[in-house]
C-alpha cells in the first residue's frame, strides 16, 4: 500500500517546515511502514546548518523518522479500535545512532517498526538510509493520544 503526499498530510498535522515525508512506499499495518523524503537544498535548515558545507541535521532525520513511525502507528489497530484519529507525541529517544551526512539531493528512504503498541504508548525502531546505507537508527517511544476535538 502506498500514499502519495496528500494522503500523508491527511493522516499527519505536520505542515512546511516541518512535515519531513514525502511518500509512503511500502505498509504493512501494525508491523512495518517504508517512506521517502527527498532532501533538497531549498530546505530552511541548509541556510545555517550549515553554510558552504549543508548538512542535514540530526535531530530532523530522528524527527522524519518519527513521523514514519506516526503514519505506520496511526494506519494500525489497538483492541480492536483504528488509531487513525490519534496523535502521536514524541516522548523519547534511545540509543540514537548517526552514520554519515545527509546532504542536499539526498533520498532518505525511512524504515519503522513496532515493536509494541500500548492504548496510551508505542515503542518502534527507525532506520534512515540513503541507497543502501544506513545514515541513522533510533528507538522511538511515542505517546498515543486523542486528536483535537470538534469544538476546538
Amino acid at each position: 500500500m502506498t500514499q502519495d503526499i496528500h494522503a500523508v498530510m491527511a493522516a499527519l498535522p505536520h505542515r512546511y517546515p516541518f512535515l519531513l515525508v514525502d511518500r509512503v512506499i511500502e505498509h504493512v499495518p501494525g508491523e512495518r511502514l517504508v517512506a521517502i523524503k527527498n532532501v533538497t537544498i531549498n530546505e530552511p535548515f541548509f541556510n545555517g546548518h550549515f553554510p558552504g558545507n549543508p548538512v542535514m541535521p540530526g535531530v530532523l532525520i530522528v524527527e522524519a523518522m518519527a513521523q514514519a513511525g506516526a503514519l505506520l502507528v496511526k494506519g494500525s489497530q489497538h483492541g480492536g479500535a483504528s488509531l487513525a484519529d490519534k496523535y502521536l507525541y514524541l516522548a523519547g529517544v534511545d540509543k540514537a545512532r548517526f552514520r554519515r551526512p545527509v546532504v542536499p539531493g539526498d533520498q532518505l528512504r525511512l524504515e519503522a517498526e513496532t515493536k509494541a503498541i500500548r492504548s496510551t504508548s508505542c515503542k518502534m525502531v527507525g532506520r534512515a538510509y540513503v541507497g543502501d546505507e544506513l545514515a541513522a537508527s533510533a528507538e522511538l517511544l511515542s505517546m498515543i493520544v486523542d486528536g483535537p476535538s470538534e469544538d476546538a
